[in-house]
């Protein structure tokens, strides 16, 4: 439950600081005060968005702090599931800084808005005006019916066991889509791929490939070539090698004349070893290179061949084409990786919907077993506040298929009159009679849920005399079961509160500020008077005040 809440820089708030307690809790304020600013910032610590419009000063940032005495919600898990520090006393926080950045933390730990959403929603219910359109809602009609059926943990094991079964969904129609796709193209993929592997490629065919066609093409220029200067080395006594050995030998004679004869004449030697070598092999490449016309063709048919295959596919070269073979053989084998795993989809979700129809028929049945109960008690709340014919119904229908929440549709039915039938409570009901219908729903709530806190905003709206002190009566009754937190205008309603707040203006200063003050009895007194009388409190009205809140307490 809530135990404390500390506002900063929020609104017309600079700075407040209540502490709260178990039972039904009680707020009064002239219109405009700011009872509806304190839920605001309230709101921002249970995850609902803010911007720089919030700040009171425009320089400052604004906290929102409320601690919650959390040890007795079962919320363990929750916190070792998202690795925060479990505390009893739990301390959620927001922060909005002067440049619109929010920070959220729980017991000084960064989170994000959605855990912060989660963890307020499953500590604090607030109940506006605006929420009684709710009612018309299928999802929180069939909160209310689970709620009776004890079917809400049950509910949520079927909805996650749903979200996966939407998943498999998902993946079997992507993969069927792609599949048909696939297989609409395999018989040309296996066209593509039986022609590049008759075709037998191999890496770094192509570049030998067009070397020897260079070499083959041109055979008899280089013979030619080849044999002409083996002619220019070797042929006669006028050849190189003749006239360097000539050389050699002139230089051999006066070398021991000349200081540099002998490196001259190892020089030449050199240079003689190495040209009577080179013409050799000159000799040698000259008798391998032969015209070979049969090679030659049969290399260019190759050839083109490949050069035919790499236009086909639009690629650059072989080492290209040898990629694009290895695609199309990962096409064909995932086309029947495909096949397998859709089958195995299909036996996965045949499981799965027999597990989802067996779980959601058993709640359905459930459901239905809880309709006249809470037909009658609604029923019978509502006639103690004040609509004696007023009648509730709920119709409860198969959807056509699977559903987050089951195979059940809801709706509730509702009639104030004993000539009207009951028809859909969103489009019949009035502002105040929604109000009484949802009173009595969650005050029926309150023993089938494990929520710490509601808080109502004028709920009371609209009633008056012997309702609204039924109304107060409900509100005490639920306090006895959950803390309850009611911001009203009637006395009869006030004065069932074990604690009551007084929120008011203060415009002592230069600026307009909203306080709030804990009233102490005889306050409490005079608060009851002046929603009795009005802003002159009289004698009368006091003595009803007192009268009042000695009768809620006896």
């Amino acid at each position: 439950m809530l135990t404390r809440l500390f506002v900063r820089n929020y609104a017309l708030i600079k700075e407040m600081d209540v502490e709260f307690e178990t039972g039904l809790t009680i707020i009064t304020g002239e219109t405009g005060a700011g009872k509806s600013i304190l839920l605001g910032a309230l709101s921002l610590i249970l995850g609902n968005r803010a911007d720089t419009t919030v700040l009171l000063d425009k320089k400052e940032k604004c906290v929102v702090e409320g601690v919650f005495k959390i040890e007795e919600y079962d919320l363990e898990e929750f916190f070792a599931i998202n690795e925060l520090d479990y505390e009893s006393a739990t301390i959620l926080r927001r922060e909005i800084n002067p440049a619109g950045k929010s920070r959220a933390f729980i017991n000084d730990t960064p989170v994000t808005i959605n855990l912060l959403k989660e963890i307020g929603g499953r500590l604090i219910d607030i109940h506006s005006q605006h929420q009684t359109l709710m009612l018309g809602d299928n999802n929180f009609q069939l909160n209310v019916i689970d709620s009776f059926a004890g079917t809400l943990l049950q509910k949520t094991r079927y909805r996650d066991a749903y979200a996966t079964y939407r998943k498999l969904q998902k993946e079997y129609g992507e993969l069927k889509e792609q599949n048909e796709k696939k297989n609409a193209d395999l018989e040309y993929y296996h066209f593509q791929l039986e022609q590049l592997e008759e075709a037998k490629l191999k890496e770094g065919e192509q570049e030998e490939l067009e070397k020897e066609q260079e070499l083959l093409a041109h055979s008899e220029e280089i013979r030619s070539a080849l044999e002409g200067s083996s002619a220019v080395l070797l042929s006669d006594e006028t050849s190189l090698l003749a006239r360097l050995r000539e050389v050699k030998s002139a230089i051999s004679r006066v070398s021991s004349f000349l200081p540099e004869g002998e490196e001259l004449v190892s020089r030449l030697e050199s240079s003689y070893i190495e040209l009577d070598d080179l013409t050799g092999e000159i000799s040698r490449v000259s008798m391998r290179i032969e015209a070979d016309p049969e090679r030659l063709e049969k290399i260019n048919e190759r050839l083109d061949q490949i050069y035919t295959l790499i236009r086909k596919h639009r690629v650059r070269n072989l080492e290209e084409l040898l990629l694009r073979e290895a695609e199309i053989k990962e096409h064909v084998r995932s086309a029947g990786t495909s096949d397998e795993r859709l089958k195995e989809l299909e036996i996965i979700l045949a499981e799965r919907e027999t597990e989802l129809r067996s779980t959601a028929v058993e709640m359905s049945g459930k459901r239905k077993a809880v309709l006249t109960e809470i037909e009658n008690r609604i029923t019978e709340l509502l006639r103690q506040l004040g609509m004696p014919n007023g009648k509730f119904r709920i119709i409860m229908s198969h959807s056509s298929g699977f559903t987050a929440t089951g195979i059940d549709q809801a709706d509730f039915l509702f009639s104030a009159n004993r000539q009207i039938k009951p028809e859909n409570i969103a489009r019949i009901a009035s502002g105040g009679e929604l109000s009484r219908v949802m009173l009595s729903l969650k005050s029926l709530l309150t023993k089938n849920i494990n929520l710490p806190t509601i808080i109502f905003d004028e709920i009371d709206a609209g009633v008056s005399g012997e309702i609204a002190d039924k109304v107060g009566q409900i509100l005490a009754q639920m306090g006895k079961y959950m803390q309850v937190v009611n911001i009203t205008h009637l006395p009869q309603v006030a004065s069932r509160g074990t604690k009551h707040y007084h929120i008011y203006k203060d415009e002592s200063g230069d600026e307009t500020i909203t306080r709030i003050r804990l009233l102490s009895d005889n306050e409490r007194i005079l608060e009851v008077a002046r929603l009795l009388s009005g802003s002159e409190i009289t004698e009368t009205a006091i003595k009803n005040a007192t009268e009042l809140l000695q009768a809620a307490f006896n």
